[in-house]
Order: C-alpha cells, then sequence, then structure tokens
C-alpha cells in the first residue's frame, strides 16, 4: 500500500475510526461538530449494531456504528458508497429500530420517545430529493406542511454529501470543517495538516497510521480496502460503458443500470472470495436477498 494514513470510507477504516470503545472521543468529537453546539454529548455507549425484527422471517439491520449518548438519545451512523435507488427508504426503516425498542413491555408506558439521529455519510451526490440544494449538509425533520414548521423534533435525518466539500487546508474554520476535510481527504494525505492541531486530531491520526497496525489489523484493513476499490471501479466502468453506449435522452437510465450490473459483478466476486452474504449486503447496499441469489 502507498496510502499512509487509512481509508475512512472502507468498512474496516470507518469503525476503526468511530465505531470501538477505544476511539470514542473522536465520535463524540465528530458528533458535536456535525450539530454545531446544539448538542453536548459528554459520552456514548457502543448498541448492538445487529438489529433484528419483530419475526424470524423479518428483514434486520446492520448498522455502521449504532450508540447513545449519556442523555439517552439514538445516534445512528452511517458510511454509504455505493448509490442505491431506495436508499432514503433504508435510513427510515433503519430509524424504526430504535424507535421500536424505546417501548416498555408491560406497565405504564406513556409512549414518551427519546431523539432518535440517523446519519448518512454518502460518498456520492445524493441527488434524489435535493436537487436545488445547494450545501453538502441536510438536516431533515419532520415538518408541517403550510407553515413550515417543525412537527416533531425528536427525528432527525441527516444526509451528508461528502464529493460536495470543496473546502481548502487554508479554508478550514470550523471543527466540522475539519473533520469533513479528514472524511474525504485522510487517505490521500503523507502527513498531518498544519490547520488540525486540536488534540482528538492527534489521537485520530496516530490511529489512522498503517504502519502502527499489527498483521491481524493489516490484512483486515487490505481485505476491506480491496473490496471498497472493487466497488469504486465496478461503477466507474459500467457507467462509462452505458454512457459510450447511450443515446442522450437515455443516458441517465443507462447510468442506473450501469451501477446496478457493476455492483452485482462486485458482490458475486466478495462471495467467490469467501465474504459473507450479510457482510457483502452491507458493503453493496444490495439486499440479502439479492446477495443470496448470486449464490445459486
Amino acid at each position: 500500500m502507498t496510502e499512509k494514513y487509512i481509508n475512512p470510507h472502507t468498512d474496516f477504516g470507518f469503525k476503526r475510526l468511530f465505531g470501538s470503545e477505544f476511539n470514542k472521543d473522536l465520535l463524540i468529537s465528530f458528533l458535536n461538530a456535525m450539530f454545531h453546539g446544539e448538542q453536548n454529548v459528554q459520552d456514548v455507549t457502543y448498541l448492538n449494531s445487529e438489529q433484528l425484527g419483530d419475526r424470524s422471517d423479518a428483514r434486520r439491520a446492520i448498522f455502521d456504528v449504532y450508540c447513545e449518548n449519556d442523555k439517552g438519545e439514538k445516534f445512528i451512523v452511517e458510511m454509504q458508497n455505493v448509490y442505491q435507488e431506495f436508499f432514503k427508504d433504508r435510513t427510515i426503516y433503519y430509524s424504526t429500530f430504535p424507535i421500536r425498542e424505546q417501548a416498555q413491555r408491560g406497565g405504564d408506558w406513556d409512549f414518551h420517545l427519546n431523539p432518535i439521529y440517523t446519519i448518512g455519510l454518502l460518498n456520492f451526490n445524493f441527488a434524489d430529493g435535493l436537487e436545488n440544494a445547494k450545501r453538502w449538509h441536510h438536516e431533515v425533520k419532520l415538518m408541517e406542511v403550510d407553515t413550515h414548521e417543525i412537527f416533531y423534533d425528536k427525528l432527525t435525518y441527516i444526509y451528508v454529501e461528502i464529493p460536495k466539500f470543496d473546502k481548502k487546508e487554508n479554508e478550514l474554520v470550523t471543527m466540522y470543517d475539519k473533520w469533513m476535510y479528514i472524511l474525504k481527504n485522510l487517505s490521500k494525505l503523507m502527513q498531518r495538516p498544519a490547520a488540525l492541531q486540536e488534540r482528538v486530531f492527534t489521537r485520530l491520526f496516530e490511529q489512522a497510521e498503517i504502519a502502527k497496525f499489527n498483521k491481524q489489523e493489516l490484512k483486515l484493513y487490505e481485505d476491506s480496502v480491496n473490496a471498497y476499490r472493487d466497488i469504486v471501479n465496478a461503477i466507474r466502468t459500467a457507467e462509462k460503458k452505458k454512457f459510450a453506449e447511450g443515446r442522450a435522452e437515455g443516458i441517465a437510465e443507462g447510468r442506473t443500470e450501469g451501477r446496478a450490473e457493476g455492483i452485482m459483478e462486485v458482490a458475486k466476486k466478495m462471495l467467490d472470495n469467501g465474504m459473507s452474504a450479510d457482510l457483502v449486503a452491507e458493503m453493496t447496499g444490495l439486499s440479502l436477498e439479492e446477495v443470496s441469489s448470486l449464490k445459486q
């Protein structure tokens, strides 16, 4: 590997930085930066990232990071590398798990719920419903249509379009700016930028340095990088092919078909290399049923 620091877009890289008890101060700093002072997270408790449905045949969910803060508020944090047609539906579905698990069985539960935040860090431009939005950070809540006032403030969806963040190092002002710069550029850096002098980034660069990995960590990271690169390359190749073949009016449709074909090819390759169907589904955005069908 030529990179000095890990790629946070990979499954291993993201979970190493944000999904481990050992590095939870990184997650705390990121959450506080994202909410611009509206949150003051002092501590987080990591929760079981694998959520089961109410029935044995129900679709389960596997989160990248699932935690709660010291006030009992729930946070789902997902790194999403692949465009998915029903991605909005997926995030809504994911948010139902922390809603239902708060239901108290028996007793006199009054339906009080703690706030839930579903955060999607997107390694693509999320045009569906955000075509006219100029910013890269989008916060969605339930709203009364006529007055545009927030109707319910305990259910929040945050979508962050990483490719749209274009600030240079000398333009970084807020902690959120600095975290976004890290998410977009970490694997391209060969040294710690002068603008990132906060103590939390000392921790981050120590944990992100590939040379400090043991043999097992290095093997897991290499596997994760290969899976990530396979997905990216397949999507790019399929899009170029469809773009070249399609007529002008058919380009949009061709891109969608190209993504689907490329992802299926990558998923098949991942299965052939011994990866589990659950992990393949999580990393590609395919359903477990679609992945399972590739084994047949």
